[in-house]
Order: structure tokens, then sequence, then C-alpha cells
């Protein structure tokens, strides 16, 4: 993928045009810098164990004090968006409304990915969950209410299913974690917009549904809670121990969480739309996994305080690199591929100096 072509896709995604600048001068700078002021960051719970191991780490290298707080995607956007963040973070990127409202534009780098997964609590099941395509949408649009249901039975004929109702955990707050997850089972499956549910932070789910703040919310409430089933990023469930469900694909495979098949959904994106959240809401590849999300990071193109946005921008280079990856992949999220960093680079070399 060229330089103008990364380029592009990045100014689709946040409405504004995005300049280009070379990624080996962009690390120079990040390795070149000192300490600097402290910054500070709010949003998705999703990315935040991560971001968490990056701080960490970075402080140890660069002495850098950089803070995060996991309050959700919907309130980081809104920190960013009053300024009294220095960065903003969401599994769903900024939109070109909210772009506007941000004097002298903001910036949206792609900085991580991940699985979301349906994690559940069901002793003695006697194996390893499969959900077929219009079994698991109809289990959040509140049509498959029952473990014992025939299509659950059907799909899982060595399993020992309880005959007992599916109790739903959902978020409660503003999520972009919702909102990857509701986009995808609305192209998965016509049953969910037919159903009169909608795809984005916020969703009125159906039935008594369980509400928790935050992946790490929901992730305790299904570990104490016999019978349910929710939706979480995949680091959160591994973290409990929580099983997950083998979900059916767009192709028919129905395909456990693992890194190849997160990295094979992602590198469906080519000759898709140029926005990459839209990329991956249904991976066409024969063995990717079907529920994915890239996690975003925002910036102020002309930050109030110049030496905090460069300070903000350096954290994020660093994030961007060989070691902010590694740290990704240990934790059981998906390393961008090397055109994805590339491309977050170019957004990157669009801030002030």
């Amino acid at each position: 993928m060229g330089a103008s072509r990364r380029t592009m896709i990045v100014a689709a995604a946040v409405g504004m045009a995005v300049a280009v600048a070379p990624a080996a001068g962009l690390a120079q700078q990040s390795a070149t810098g000192s300490s600097g002021p402290a910054v500070a960051g709010a949003g998705a719970t999703f990315p935040a164990p991560l971001y968490e191991r990056w701080i960490a780490a970075y402080k140890a290298e660069r002495g850098a004090a950089v803070t995060y707080q996991s309050v959700g995607s919907g309130e980081g956007v809104k920190r960013f968006l009053a300024g009294t963040v220095d960065f903003g973070a969401s599994d769903e990127v900024l939109s070109a409304a909210d772009a506007a409202k941000v004097p002298g534009g903001a910036v949206a780098v792609p900085v991580t990915a991940g699985m979301i997964v349906l994690a559940y609590n069901l002793p003695g099941l006697g194996g390893a969950l499969k959900l077929p395509r219009d079994v698991y949408v109809g289990i959040f649009a509140g049509t498959v209410t029952r473990w014992d249901d025939p299509r659950i039975k059907a799909a899982n004929p060595d399993l020992k299913l309880p005959p007992r109702d599916i109790a739903l955990v959902t978020r409660r707050d503003s999520s972009g974690t919702t909102a990857a997850f509701t986009r995808h089972l609305a192209a998965a499956d016509p049953a969910w917009r037919s159903a009169g549910l909608v795809a984005g932070k916020m969703v009125s789910w159906p039935g008594r549904a369980m509400l928790a703040a935050g992946n790490e919310g929901v992730a305790a409430r299904i570990k104490m809670s016999e019978g349910s089933i929710g939706y979480v990023e995949y680091g959160f469930a591994k973290r409990l121990g929580l099983p997950v469900a083998a979900l059916q694909n767009r192709s028919g495979s129905v395909v456990a969480p693992s890194a190849e098949a997160a990295q094979l959904a992602l590198s469906a994106r080519s000759g898709q739309t140029g926005e990459l959240e839209a990329s991956v809401v249904d991976p066409t590849a024969a063995n990717a996994y079907p529920i994915v999300s890239y996690s975003w990071l925002f910036l102020y193109r002309e930050p109030r305080d110049a030496a905090k946005g460069r300070a903000a921008r350096d954290f994020v280079a660093w994030g961007l690199g060989q070691q902010g990856q590694a740290l990704a992949r240990e934790l059981g999220y998906v390393p961008l591929t090397a055109d994805i960093v590339s491309l977050g680079r170019d957004a990157l070399g669009a801030l002030s100096q």
C-alpha cells in the first residue's frame, strides 16, 4: 500500500486531510525525545491492559509520565472533544462530525487490534461450545433464549447443554466494543435489524440482560453467573479463565479465537472500503475469526500545549514500534501488520511539530 493510499484511508476515516511524513523520520524523533511533560489519556476498556503495559515499559525506558483512565470509548471521546485529556481512545474511529468539533482538527491512529469473543459460564458442558451465525446473532437479538435450543444442540451433539434460559451479559456504558460487536451482528444476519435492533455504542438489549461497565465488568459478571454468555475482548476472558465459543464465519467455517485466525480477518481488508473499521465488520477469509476490531488513539492536530502534544505523539509512536506491538501479542491482542503501522505513522506525521 503506497503512502498516498494510506493517507487517503486515514483522511476518510476521520474526515480531514492528512499530510504524509516519512516513517523513518518520525521514528527518529521518537527515539531521541526526552522524558517530556506528563500526558493523560482516557477511553476504551478493550485495549486498557495493553496501554497499561505500554505506559510501564515506556516509563522504564524513557522516564516519561503517561496516565490512562479506562472509562469506555464513549466517555473517552467526550473527554477528548472537551479538551480535558491529551489523547483519547476508542474502538470506533472518530466520526467526521466529532473531528470537526476539535479546534485545529484531530488525527486518528490505529494502534492495535483484537478479537471480540463470546465468553460463557456452563459448568459440566464437556467440551468447547460451537455457535452457528444465526444462533449467536439470535442469542443477542433475543430470539434464541434457551441453552437446549435445537439449533445449539444440533451444532454441539456431544455436549451436555443444560435445560435452562440463556443469561445475557452486556455493556451498560457507551462502548466501542459494543459498536464493533453490533456492527458485526447487523452484517452477519438480517435478523438483527428485523428484531428492531441497531448497531452502536449503546444498545437496548432484549430481555433481562445483565449490564456491566467495561470489558472487565462483563467478564467478571460472566465468571460469577452460571448459564451466562457475553461479549468481551479476548484478553479479558483469557485472564479470568473463561471458555469462549468457536463461531461460524462468513465462509461457513467454525473458527475458535486465535492469533492466526485474527490475522486472517485483518488481512481481508484489501478490496473493501477504505475505512479500516468497516473492512473487518464481517471478514471474508475462509479461516478468519469473524469478530475483530481495530482500536484507535486520537490526538490533537494543533494541541494547546505543544510540549504535551509532542509527548503524546512520541508515546503513540513508541506503541506502534516493535516493542509496543510485541507487548500486544503477549497480551492476546493482534499486532498490526507493517502497512497498518506505516499508516499510523503517516497519521502522526500530520501533527503540528
